[in-house]
């Protein structure tokens, strides 16, 4: 169970180390994308996704820190039992199992806490974004149909006030 607990943590940084590699060499190629309207965003996701895969490291450090203190505890914990001489060593190490487990899922949770340090989901951004070209749209609709009101009301005050000079030019 050792072996895996090393194994997952190893995984992790190997992971991150190709991902950072490919969105190294996807970053100019995403930068000059962005220079379209239509995938102005897609700059900003790079960004995030590249930060959020960069924080895998810090996360794991402090992970791996913490799992070493406990491991220290407990192995001095061990210390002191064996030298108490009547102390019997049984199959009470069930904690390790516990520990190491939970090491194990930890190290396989990075990436969700990096994610959740930086957000790289970006929900809210295009949620905003939305609302934004939404209320965009309401206005200007809201804009171009007052001018068509305008436009409309100019036109009928024309049409009277050419009625009333019309009569009073026959009228004299």
């Amino acid at each position: 169970l050792e072996l895996l607990f090393h194994a997952a943590g190893l995984i992790i940084d190997t992971l991150r180390t190709f991902i950072l590699i490919v969105l190294a060499i996807l970053g100019p190629i995403v930068f000059g994308i962005a220079v379209w309207d239509g995938l102005a965003g897609s700059l900003t996701a790079w960004f995030s996704r590249y930060i959020s895969v960069y924080l895998w490291l810090p996360v794991s450090s402090i992970l791996t820190a913490l799992l070493t203190k406990i491991q220290v505890l407990m192995i001095e914990k061990d210390i002191e039992a064996l030298s108490d001489p009547n102390y019997l060593p049984d199959s009470g190490t069930w904690y390790y199992i516990v520990f190491f487990l939970i090491g194990i899922v930890g190290y396989f949770c990075v990436p969700t806490v990096a994610g959740w340090i930086i957000e790289a989901g970006g929900g809210i951004g295009s949620y905003g974004r939305n609302v934004n070209q939404t209320a965009q749209r309401g206005a200007q609709g809201a804009y171009t149909g007052g001018k068509a009101a305008m436009a409309g009301a100019g036109a009928a005050v024309g049409n009277v006030g050419g009625r009333i000079k019309g009569a009073l030019l026959k009228g004299k």
